[in-house]
């Protein structure tokens, strides 16, 4: 059990990374606002993309989508369209679902409770905490990866951060340190302390605020925490695909919900016999998911039957396009990477 003067050693600690905070948090467009739709869209862009890489992508898709209603009343492929080089495509479809929720379930006002934040398609505890600290000043910690790392090395605390009960044991110790009357701003100052100073590899302790309260800094144990016992376990998967050309239009078709690149487009992954003869190997190139080592095969083919290539399209549910016009479709990397290369 934690005594009274503990909790007051612990916010101490949390109003050292305020005042940090004031004078060296990032300026940020999304730190200019408490709209809870924006908050909402820069979480959702920046799990799992760096700030720099990612911001052009965060201010494009607002100008095109400012508001709830716009973005629930858009085209899935649009709304994809605009996530295009920020990858797991499928976050802009839950987002894009969330919206129409928003609009149906809430009048288009976004909610201000936790449980019905959680009801959203695509959020999680994380993203609901941040959004109703930073937007209604709720007391929640917005615990995830840059909190683990924060938080373990602090305490020099050896729990298991890849256990199923790690979010809300590093909630308790991060309620012991945050501010009552800043949690949003506590929240922020966490991300960028664990983005830019306490990093998982060559930490910049000699800038870290914290660091005559760090215990694993004090031990010069930094590097040995977090602690995960549990790895990602990897799957290898292996992928056909075949560019069916014909005077300048090559087929392809849009992947449904189930699997990976969902709602993306793809090239037909088997052919007619009688197309056989137009193949020509183009590459082998393998691609990294979460989960997943992927090798893909590509192949060329050129028919030399106009008739049989729309007979083709129309079996399969193909669709006929230009290069041109692929411009306007969002594709998994590596079908991307090889339209660069025609």
């Amino acid at each position: 059990m934690t005594s009274k003067k503990q909790n007051a050693d612990f916010l101490h600690v949390g109003e050292k990374l305020l005042a940090w905070y004031r004078t060296h948090g990032r300026d940020l467009p999304f730190r200019n606002t408490r709209d809870p739709y924006k908050i909402w869209i820069c979480e959702i862009i920046f799990q799992q993309t760096r700030i720099s890489q990612g911001l052009n992508h965060y201010n494009n898709f607002i100008t095109r989508f400012p508001d709830v209603q716009t973005l629930a009343d858009a085209e899935s492929d649009e709304v994809i369209l605009y996530w295009k080089g920020l990858g797991y495509y499928s976050r802009a479809i839950n987002i894009h679902k969330a919206a129409q929720q928003i609009m149906n379930d809430y009048g288009g006002n976004f909610p201000s409770a936790y449980e019905d934040i959680l009801k959203l398609r695509g959020i999680g505890k994380y993203t609901a905490a941040a959004i109703l600290s930073i937007c209604f000043g709720a007391v929640l910690p917005a615990v995830d990866g840059n909190f683990y790392r924060v938080l373990s090395r602090i305490f020099a605390d050896d729990f298991d951060s890849s256990s199923s009960k790690a979010f809300n044991y590093f909630s308790e110790l991060a309620l012991m340190m945050m501010p009552k009357n800043e949690p949003g701003h506590f929240n922020e100052a966490m991300m960028d302390l664990g983005s830019e100073v306490c990093r998982p590899r060559n930490p910049k302790c000699d800038e870290c605020p914290l660091q005559t309260d760090c215990l694993a800094y004090n031990l010069g144990l930094t590097t040995k925490f977090p602690v995960k016992s549990k790895r990602t376990k990897v799957s290898d998967l292996e992928l056909t695909y075949y560019f069916v050309e014909f005077a300048g239009n090559f087929l392809i078709r849009q992947r449904g919900d189930d699997f990976i690149w969902k709602k993306l487009y793809e090239f037909p992954n088997e052919i007619r016999d009688d197309f056989k003869d137009n193949i020509s190997h183009q590459k082998t190139v393998t691609h990294q998911l979460t989960h997943k080592k992927l090798t893909i095969h590509i192949y060329k083919v050129s028919p030399d039957d106009e008739k049989l290539f729309l007979e083709f399209a129309s079996e399969g549910g193909f669709t006929a396009i230009s290069l041109e016009g692929s411009h306007g479709k969002s594709f998994p990397k590596p079908l991307e990477n090889y339209l660069t290369t025609i």
